[in-house]
């Protein structure tokens, strides 16, 4: 067996897929009727929407099979997400990558195969719509469409979950995104007895990147921070970009006496960018940080606001 190659981006691809909060969710009629409409137009035994998350698929949709998820690294979706198009196994017994696949040597004995990355962005796949049977099988130019066409529809669903949570230039969750997932954080924080800390970034001198360079730079340089933060801060750890120049983070079980360290570990990934990037401008940023206890009477956008006038603060010293 040959497991799955981990995708360049997977910083990225798991960050925006939890940034959804529809893994785990409950049954939805949206992705049912087209895992059904699939099982039943092509005569298959299971019809899935899986989702590849960090150490497992976990389907959001499932016709045909008991199971609620399965480790990623047995998961066919999983190779599948690393492609642009289809992914077709015809019989899977007399192929390399799965004949000794467990999924295939005993239940569900899979054979045949067919999986439509389900994409949020180009490159950025998060799952799958894919199809199972129990005998091999081949698909025809039409029924290769077809399956792209009901991929494209559970797609639309998805982008309409997308728009609500996640920034359209960096993938990272946008304002209402990150407030919902920070409610989360708090509870638990409240729960767990944990201290928690919001960081305020706002880049210096992005408006002259967008007048000397143009826009398509200053969406690089967004696009860039965000991937920074995601490299720099923990799985664990939620970050967003509030809107324009302005990007959040807070980060759980964390205070005052570690803040030098990840504060000098960012500014450290943003010299390296600027190194390594060969722009003829640097990312230049300031940035204000707020500790907090787990029993602050403090809103999350109260929180935001402390750590904004430290950031302020920090702007005027520069």
């Amino acid at each position: 067996m040959i497991k799955p190659k981990i995708p360049e981006n997977e910083t990225k691809r798991l960050h925006a897929l939890r940034t959804l909060k529809i893994l785990d969710s409950s049954n939805d009629e949206r992705f049912d009727r087209v895992t059904r409409m699939a099982k039943r137009i092509f005569g298959v035994s299971i019809s899935l929407v899986s989702l590849i998350d960090k150490d497992r698929q976990w389907f959001k949709s499932k016709q045909g099979i008991e199971a609620t998820e399965t480790p990623r690294d047995i998961s066919f979706c999983a190779h599948a997400i690393n492609q642009s198009g289809l992914f077709i196994i015809p019989n899977a017994s007399e192929d390399e990558r799965f004949f000794d696949n467990p999924l295939v040597t005993s239940e569900p004995n899979i054979r045949f195969y067919a999986g439509c990355p389900l994409k949020i962005r180009n490159g950025l796949n998060i799952g799958t719509l894919c199809l199972m049977d129990k005998i091999p099988r081949v698909m025809d130019d039409e029924d290769q469409q077809f399956l792209k066409d009901l991929g494209a529809m559970i797609e639309q669903e998805i982008a309409s979950i997308q728009l609500a949570t996640l920034d359209e230039l960096t993938m990272i969750s946008n304002r209402r995104g990150f407030l919902t997932l920070v409610e989360h954080s708090l509870k638990m924080c409240r729960r767990k007895q944990l201290s928690m800390s919001f960081l305020l970034f706002v880049l210096n001198k992005f408006n002259n990147i967008n007048d000397d360079f143009g826009h398509h730079e200053g969406d690089f340089v967004l696009t860039k921070f965000a991937q920074i933060m995601l490299d720099t801060f923990r799985d664990c750890d939620v970050v967003g970009r509030l809107g324009g120049d302005e990007f959040v983070a807070m980060l759980t079980d964390f205070d005052n006496h570690n803040a030098d360290e990840i504060l000098a570990r960012f500014a450290a990934a943003v010299a390296e960018a600027n190194a390594t990037m060969n722009k003829p401008y640097k990312i230049e940023y300031s940035v204000g940080f707020e500790n907090f206890q787990h029993d602050t009477k403090k809103t999350s956008e109260e929180m935001i606001q402390k750590a904004d006038a430290a950031m302020y603060k920090h702007k005027k010293r520069q």
